[in-house]
């Protein structure tokens, strides 16, 4: 009656592969539908391989050159990351330069140059002359002022190269310059320009 009884032994058998059968278990449907997707993916041949190759470098460079016009540091190239480069492109953009009316000076020149008449051809080469003239003034001039007002904001950097990055800014007409930019004519700047 107290007696121990020894428990059933269950036998296990081992399973065999089916004749014709896959060998393996029925994947699951979201398994399934998984290597699905994976095989659409995968290219096929070298011919696909490149062309999915070139579409990833095409969206790659797109965002690069968006992050590039929006003036995002971290796709900037050397030459424009920093607070103080940063500073250079807002003073240069909040001014309004002679850069900007240059060529409309250039097709009034064109024009009279074009009129027949020496006087006016005359006339078209000062107009010229005197762009030119107005030019080399304004460059001095934001040389000098620039300088004078990074010392200003930034005592502890190194101010080397910021006199020609301001300059070739400063010579491009404001709706080409890259990173955009992100002031307007006359806007006052903020004081401080730290990261």
């Amino acid at each position: 009656m107290f007696k121990r009884t020894k428990a059933p032994v269950e036998e296990t058998t081992p399973t065999v592969a089916k004749p014709g059968g896959k060998g393996r278990p029925t994947p699951t449907r979201k398994e399934a539908e998984a290597a699905a997707k994976a095989r659409a993916r995968a290219p096929r041949d070298k011919r696909e391989m490149s062309r999915l190759q070139r579409e990833h470098r095409t969206e790659q460079s797109r965002k690069i050159r968006e992050g590039i016009k929006s003036g995002d540091e971290s796709y900037l190239p050397a030459r424009d990351k920093g607070r103080v480069r940063r500073f250079i492109r807002d003073w240069i953009d909040r001014r309004f330069s002679i850069i900007d009316m240059l060529m409309p000076l250039l097709l009034i020149s064109l024009i009279l140059g074009f009129a027949g008449s020496r006087t006016m051809a005359a006339a078209g080469s000062m107009v010229m002359m005197i762009a030119v003239l107005f030019v080399i003034i304004d460059m001095v001039s934001i040389r000098f002022r620039l300088r004078r007002e990074l010392k200003r904001r930034f005592p502890e950097e190194p101010l080397k190269g910021t006199t020609y990055y301001a300059l070739t800014r400063a010579m491009q007409m404001k709706f080409m310059r890259i990173p955009k930019s992100r002031v307007k004519i006359g806007q006052a700047l903020p004081e401080d320009y730290h990261r």
